[in-house]
């Protein structure tokens, strides 16, 4: 639970990013969740038109997964770390992360793939359905798309934000062109695993305004 005094800077930081921004072209359900990756970035650059990119009813299709109870993929701990831990356990929300596992790594050692390829095909259970946000590995989104396209897995939505030079746009490139699933993601090789969690607690909360009073 946040406290009042990390409350209080939490908002004075929102109206500050507010202020600086001014006039934006996201609407009113889009513009919390790049506001909530300013916040974690420190960058505004977020800010600009089609940096971030929505596909057709994202928001909701995440808002109503996470609401029913949806498992929620991540490729890193990362990404673990910057959730807020109260929302999981409020709605029964199961938040998995094989990269570290033993039994993902000798898989990967066998296959010659990477840790986070492997990762996302041995969670495909949970992803169907499922929230899969990927912050830190572009070959774990590819990964993704390609089991999507086989029609292995359909998740409520992709949260694709992989921040890197080698494979991070162009992976990001190919999820916006995605039409088997909803996504959110951004345009070159900025992101990050700071900015996944972001999304995430920005959905949960956007779920906790839904709700009735």
């Amino acid at each position: 639970m946040q406290t009042e005094k990390g409350q209080s800077i939490e908002d004075a930081s929102m109206e500050m990013i507010e202020n600086e921004i001014g006039d934006h072209n996201y609407n009113e359900k889009e513009w919390p969740i790049v506001r909530r990756i300013i916040h974690s970035t420190a960058d505004f650059d977020f800010a600009d038109k089609n940096k971030i990119i929505f596909s057709k009813e994202a928001i909701e299709s995440g808002i109503k997964a996470l609401k029913n109870g949806c498992s929620i993929v991540v490729d890193v701990n990362g990404v673990l770390g910057g959730l807020n831990k109260q929302n999981p356990k409020d709605f029964g929300n199961n938040v998995i992360c094989n990269i570290s596992s033993p039994e993902i790594m000798e898989l990967a050692k066998k296959q010659g793939k990477t840790r986070s390829q492997v990762s996302m095909r041995y969670a495909s259970s949970e992803i169907d359905g499922g929230i899969v946000a990927i912050g830190n590995a572009p070959t774990a989104l590819v990964e993704v798309i390609s089991m999507v396209k086989e029609g292995l897995v359909k998740p409520a939505l992709i949260i694709g934000i992989p921040v890197g030079f080698i494979c991070a746009p162009e992976s990001k490139e190919e999820l916006s062109k995605l039409t088997d699933a909803p996504f959110i993601t951004n345009i070159g090789r900025k992101g990050g695993s700071s900015s996944a969690s972001a999304i995430i607690n920005a959905l949960y909360k956007l779920l906790r305004a839904d709700l009735p009073s």
